[in-house]
């Protein structure tokens, strides 16, 4: 009964998206405050209907309802309650009921907290809102409905995939899908501010922090994936480069930039047409990633589904929606007159900067991902594009926005001298360069990447809190408490970026790496670690069985730590799994890895020291966190220049 009111709610959320898309659109057209008012009660009505959808497919994983047959390929009775629960968005027709469920939640979270939106702009924004859920209901009702019975319920599922069934991707799917869709939100902003063909600096106000909560999602996504692929994989790498781990950073990068000329837009009125370019295509760069991902055109051990008839109707509404406002850009294009003016060297220049690099690095990301499929389809020719070109062709973009980071971020508005700006940057220099000749003096035999990621971090994190301080004038260590949290909030994301190019570099350089047969009671050395297998053994979980390593640790001839690295073996699903042990500490991460048994009695261990390993998503969080202190200013939740809302008479 509960499985058919969920389907029967998704029905209705479908029906009303469908009067929210036209009703108010007309109403703010016809100038009909009626009309108009019906976007709110409309997205809270989806909102719930929607919600109560997706509470009743969760209800069906919790209870192993396997008359459903999407529950019956993705779950199964002995499988841990908090992975029955994540099962329902582990799977394509789940996921893509999430992803709708997120739309609806912005477009509620925007009926209810924009009191200050001009009528027409705000009906116009619930009104694009409710398209994108108007189509991906109607993907999911006629292509993907999670609600399908089985005349014949089998005893028990199939299970979920055994990578899945893992803490870190039990939550990295919500939190990303929060920063996809939630650029949603900025594509309907941009789309109703063309329509009305206005985009001023209270747009710029009101867009900005729709923007930032979806990066803010989309970082703290991105990490939790990043470091699942670190510790469940059991290849001890962080990226891959792969697809669809692409299709997500494409979008972070864009949201990136779109935060940065939104602020020009705010305080200059300048980037107008570029800002809503940006708005456009980080959505579309969204859209391109949920498409990867399901349309089976690229492999990858992400991918949910590889339905080509799926993936089709998800390019239609790719192109739908970029395509269409990319038209009526192009046509409205003469109404976004620019009316700041700044000179050359300029925070304003230090953003375009900013925008430049971050955007060319998300189209050298996007060539290389479908560059294969390019080559394959034109000249029948089958290519790999893989980590070397990524690391060749982005890294000098990473390299330039770190260096000019800080000195844009601390330029002033509208007209500024590099001299000046440089001159307060020069004990960050000179502490960054100290940092870099000790590491380079204390390696021997290495590359000079170490050294230089060190410099460029210090570099910038150094810097942010330089501006920080700078900010004070004055007032000292008082008034750098009072200072708004949007200031903190810069400081602290910008220095999370350092930390992370940092860590990168670091991991990169220093990483040691020792892969060999280890018996049993027979020490091995790797770098100063003593290792010993002391023996394997055989456990049962509770839908798997496991061999499981026991490796004690030793440094310095003293006992370190005991690692047990595992081997799963899914018995539903068929398929192993690898299980790292990793001993974590501040400033490395001992990785060990059990592999198969050999014929002389031995096991083969793969063993990795990790420098700086931690401080990767260290710096993640750090990121996520200035973009929550900015969101939590009080300038971010109420737009300086919001008005309340004017009586419009009807015509």
């Amino acid at each position: 009964m509960i499985t058919e009111l969920g389907h029967f709610a998704l029905i209705l959320a479908f029906l009303i998206a469908i009067v929210q898309m036209v009703v108010p659109l007309v109403g703010a057209h016809k100038r009909w405050p009626g009309w108009m008012a019906l976007a709110e009660p409309a997205a809270q009505a989806q909102f719930a209907f929607t919600a109560f959808a997706f509470a009743a497919l969760m209800w069906a994983f919790i209870t192993s309802d396997f008359s459903l047959l999407v529950v019956v390929q993705n779950s199964h009775s002995a499988k841990p309650m908090l992975y029955k629960i994540a099962g329902t968005w582990g799977n394509h027709e789940g996921s893509m009921l999430l992803w709708v469920l997120i739309v609806a939640l912005f477009g509620a979270l925007a009926s209810v907290f924009g009191e200050g939106l001009p009528p027409t702009l705000k009906a116009r924004v619930l009104s694009v809102q409710a398209a994108i859920g108007v189509a991906f209901f109607a993907f999911i009702l006629f292509t993907s409905n999670p609600f399908l019975r089985l005349a014949v319920p089998p005893m028990d599922g199939q299970d979920l995939n055994p990578l899945l069934q893992d803490p870190g991707l039990a939550f990295h799917p919500p939190f990303l899908y929060l920063g996809y869709v939630g650029l949603s939100m900025a594509f309907s902003f941009a789309v109703a501010a063309l329509i009305e063909g206005r985009v001023d600096a209270a747009w710029g106000r009101w867009v900005r922090p729709w923007t930032l909560a979806a990066w803010v999602f989309l970082t703290i996504g991105i990490g939790l994936g990043s470091w699942w692929a670190y510790y469940e994989l059991g290849w001890g790498g962080f990226w891959f480069w792969d697809p669809v781990e692409n299709a997500s950073f494409m979008p972070w990068l864009l949201a990136a930039a779109l935060l940065h000329s939104a602020i020009v837009v705010e305080k200059r009125e300048a980037l107008k047409s570029w800002t809503i370019l940006l708005a456009i295509l980080a959505f579309g760069f969204s859209l391109i990633g949920t498409f990867i991902v399901r349309s089976g055109l690229l492999t990858s051990v992400h991918a949910f589904a590889n339905d080509p008839e799926r993936g089709v109707f998800i390019l239609l509404i790719l192109g739908v929606f970029t395509g269409g406002a990319l038209l009526l850009f192009a046509l409205r294009a003469q109404t976004m007159e620019a009316k700041g003016v700044f000179s050359l060297i300029s925070r304003e220049s230090g953003l375009v900067v900013n925008n430049v690099l971050l955007a060319v690095s998300c189209f050298v990301v996007f060539f290389g991902t479908l560059w294969p499929v390019v080559a394959e389809m034109a000249f029948d020719r089958k290519l790999s594009v893989g980590p070397p070109f990524f690391d060749l062709a982005f890294s000098p973009f990473m390299v330039l926005l770190g260096l000019v980071l800080p000195v844009g971020a601390m330029l002033p508005w509208k007209r500024g001298r590099v001299k000046r700006t440089l001159w307060q940057l020069r004990y960050v220099f000179v502490l960054s360069l100290a940092l870099a000749a000790l590491a380079y003096a204390l390696q021997s035999g290495r590359s000079a990447l170490g050294p230089v990621g060190l410099f460029l971090g210090a570099w910038v994190v150094t810097g942010a809190f330089t501006d920080l301080w700078l900010r004070t004038g004055k007032g000292g260590v008082s008034r750098l408490i009072r200072l708004p949290r949007a200031d903190w909030g810069k400081a602290v994301a910008h220095a999370g970026l350092g930390v992370t190019i940092f860590a990168i570099a670091g991991l990169t350089a220093w990483e040691v790496e020792d892969i060999r047969v280890a018996e049993v009671n027979k020490p091995f050395k790797v770098a100063n670690y003593e290792l010993i297998l002391k023996g394997v053994r055989r456990e049962q979980g509770p839908n798997y069985f496991a061999t499981v390593a026991d490796i004690d640790v030793r440094h310095k001839g003293a006992a370190l730590t005991r690692l047990t690295p595992e081997k799963r073996d899914y018995p539903v699903a068929q398929m192993p799994t690898t299980e790292a042990s990793i001993d974590y500490r501040l400033t490395r991460d001992l990785y060990v890895v059990i592999g198969d048994q050999q014929s002389n009695g031995g096991w083969t261990v793969r063993t990795y020291i990790k420098p700086l390993a931690n401080w990767i998503w260290g710096g993640s969080i750090l990121m996520a966190l200035g973009g929550l202190l900015s969101l939590s200013d009080r300038r971010f939740r109420v737009a300086a220049g919001a008005r309340k809302p004017q009586g419009v008479p009807a015509e």
